[in-house]
C-alpha cells in the first residue's frame, strides 16, 4: 500500500512551513494580494494546512472549514490568476523542500479543485451564487517598465 502524501511529506510540520511561504508569496503579490485584504494570513494558513491534510489522507486531522467552491463563489477567479497561484505554489514547495513525486502529488491533489475555483467568464460568474452576495473582481494591475533617465 502507498503511503500517503501526508506522512511522506511530514505531515502537518510541512504544510504549515509550506503554506507559510506560499501565503507570504500571494499577500506579497501586486494582483492576487488584493484578495487576501482584510484577511487574516494565520487563519487562512492554517485552514489550508487542515484541508490539504485531509485531501492528503491524515487520519489524525479533520477539516472543518468550507468546501473550495463554496470559499471562492464569490472571487472571479481566472485561467491566468489560477496559472500564477499555481506557480506561486510549485516555487514555495521548492523552497520548502517538498520536491520529486511529492510535489508532483501535491499539485495534482490542488489541481483536483480547478474546476471549482476558475470561472470561465464573467457572464457566468454572475449567474452562479446568491444574488445579494458581494462579488470580488480584481483587475490586472498595469505594470509599466522602469526608465533609465
Amino acid at each position: 500500500m502507498t503511503e500517503s502524501l501526508y506522512l511522506a511529506i511530514g505531515g502537518m510540520p510541512t504544510l504549515d512551513r509550506v503554506h507559510k511561504i506560499f501565503y507570504d508569496k500571494l499577500y506579497a503579490h501586486p494582483w492576487l494580494g488584493k484578495f487576501f485584504i482584510g484577511h487574516d494570513q494565520a487563519s487562512i494558513e492554517k485552514r489550508q494546512s487542515l484541508f490539504m491534510a485531509e485531501k492528503m489522507g491524515a487520519t489524525d486531522v479533520t477539516y472543518f472549514g468550507k468546501q473550495p467552491k463554496m470559499a471562492h463563489r464569490h472571487l472571479f477567479i481566472t485561467q491566468e490568476m489560477y496559472d500564477l497561484r499555481h506557480q506561486i505554489l510549485r516555487d514555495s514547495l521548492l523552497e520548502a523542500g517538498v520536491d520529486g513525486d511529492n510535489l508532483d502529488r501535491w499539485l495534482r491533489i490542488d489541481n483536483a479543485f480547478h474546476r471549482q475555483i476558475v470561472k470561465p467568464s464573467v457572464e457566468e460568474f454572475y449567474k452562479s451564487g446568491w444574488l445579494f452576495e458581494p462579488r470580488v473582481l480584481i483587475n490586472k494591475p498595469e505594470f509599466t517598465p522602469k526608465t533609465s533617465q
